[in-house]
């Protein structure tokens, strides 16, 4: 088997793109969208027509309302070529207001459903902070299934696992980024701190019972993936897909419940002073999810003046 094949025996494998294309070629259960993908795909004239048949039933609709039903739009592609769920995230300009969280969200599953598609094979993408995981409470409640993202540490994983979040997407390279840049120095296998952190998380979740899935993101190379092999889901991009198809190297499972069962790892109780100051003292998680947001904040912003130019 090649290493996909071998990947796929121990976790679901998610593909991290906007590209149906790359999806049929790689036959993930799951994909995941968010909105610098989607810019990204809009700009190749292959997915173009969908944004302008999008524009064009519905005409004289804000470009909020339209992003929102492009996104749908491409969770309705992308769910006719996978058996599992789609994730399609909120306005990142919402992370810091709740009941806004929670609305966009309502809007974007009525939508999926006045198409036809069941909401449980939605996942809403909401970015970790607070506010998102007090949104996340509120949904979850509701059957509207949460993808929690922009992930960097503990304190923010265990406070969505309280909050009944169905998965979460620890960003391993956005991490991994961070702590080369600090330190000057090159990370491999097991030493590489983004896959420390997805598996202290994963080790946490399992050894205290939380049901939460665990979706390593944001990957750099092969390596990191080979570390969490195990791990509930993986997502990865069309490029390390493609690589991990092209070998046929042994990869051995890392992650189990059996195995975080021997971790030393403590239960912490937190509120929400206890969590923003944990979060407050990691200065990776904070400059991370500080820059997450802004991006996806931008490239929301270039698809409203890409609608409003063509419009």
């Amino acid at each position: 088997m090649n290493q996909l094949e071998q990947l796929k025996q121990y976790t679901t494998v998610v593909a991290d793109t906007g590209n149906f294309q790359e999806l049929k070629a790689f036959a993930p259960d799951d994909a995941t969208t968010n909105p610098s993908l989607v810019w990204k795909a809009v700009q190749d004239p292959i997915y173009r027509p969908l944004l302008d048949k999008t524009m064009q039933d519905h005409q004289g609709q804000s470009e909020s309302e339209i992003i929102d039903r492009l996104l749908v739009a491409f969770g309705i592609e992308i769910l006719q070529l996978i058996p599992g769920r789609v994730s399609t995230e909120t306005d990142a300009r919402l992370s810091f207001d709740t009941q806004k969280t929670i609305d966009k969200a309502r809007t974007l599953i009525a939508l999926y459903e006045a198409a036809g598609m069941p909401r449980e094979r939605i996942l809403i993408k909401i970015a970790s902070t607070w506010e998102g995981i007090r949104a996340a409470d509120v949904l979850e409640r509701e059957s509207i299934r949460c993808n929690m993202t922009l992930l960097f540490g503990l304190p923010q994983a265990i406070a969505c696992a309280d909050a009944g979040a169905q998965l979460i997407s620890p960003f391993v390279g956005r991490i991994y980024d961070w702590h080369k840049k600090s330190s000057g120095l090159e990370y491999f296998g097991a030493d590489d701190p983004g896959v420390q952190s997805v598996k202290r998380i994963y080790s946490y979740y399992r050894k205290f019972g939380y049901q939460t899935e665990v979706m390593g993101a944001s990957f750099r190379n092969v390596s990191q993936i080979a570390e969490l092999v195990g791990c509930d889901l993986l997502t990865i991009s069309p490029v390390l897909l493609q690589t991990l198809t092209d070998s046929d190297a042994p990869l051995a499972r890392k992650l189990s419940t059996e195995m975080a069962q021997t971790s030393d790892i403590q239960k912490v109780t937190l509120n929400e002073p206890m969590f923003r100051l944990m979060l407050n003292d990691d200065p990776m998680a904070t400059e991370k999810l500080s820059e997450g947001i802004r991006i996806f904040c931008a490239d929301t912003v270039k698809l409203e003046q890409m609608i409003r130019k063509l419009g």
